[in-house]
């Protein structure tokens, strides 16, 4: 077991705190950005992100806006058509995502709640309940004492 390890109850306290921190259980919408090298060039993935950076504080300041978070990853597997990202819980993956159309995500989707269909290139939404919610150890989701919950 993991908290078994030496040390580790002291990490994950730490994780545990730093999670509470960044207020992780209280966000609406996830946006993972691929930033290449395969989808896009790395120059190209870093301009996205930078501006995703400044698009996502943007929409964290907006009154009545769904809560953002943001995270920067290698590969989404869809290695054309980048910079390629996926926001969730819609599942909604998108591609071309330079600045200036990641610029139109935010308003629109991120901000608006209405996917910018010309960049959408697949979807795959994540059930919605229990979304907001802060799951502490040893709690459960609601639901999750049904039979398929």
């Amino acid at each position: 077991m993991v908290a078994d390890e030496p040390g580790a109850a002291g990490r994950l306290e730490a994780a545990r705190e730093a999670a509470r921190q960044r207020e992780v259980g209280s966000y609406a919408r996830h946006i993972f950005l691929c930033t290449g090298p395969d989808c896009c060039t790395p120059e190209e993935g870093q301009r996205a992100w930078e501006r995703l950076k400044t698009l996502a504080a943007r929409v964290n300041r907006t009154p009545g806006a769904p809560k953002l978070y943001r995270t920067k990853v290698g590969c989404l597997r869809i290695c054309e058509a980048g910079p390629v990202a996926v926001v969730y819980p819609d599942g909604t993956w998108y591609g071309c995502l330079g600045p200036e159309n990641l610029e139109r995500v935010a308003a629109e989707h991120l901000i608006g709640g209405r996917e910018v269909e010309e960049l959408v290139i697949g979807r795959n939404p994540l059930p919605r309940e229990g979304a907001g919610r802060w799951l502490t150890p040893g709690s459960r989701a609601a639901g999750a004492d049904r039979p398929g919950g």
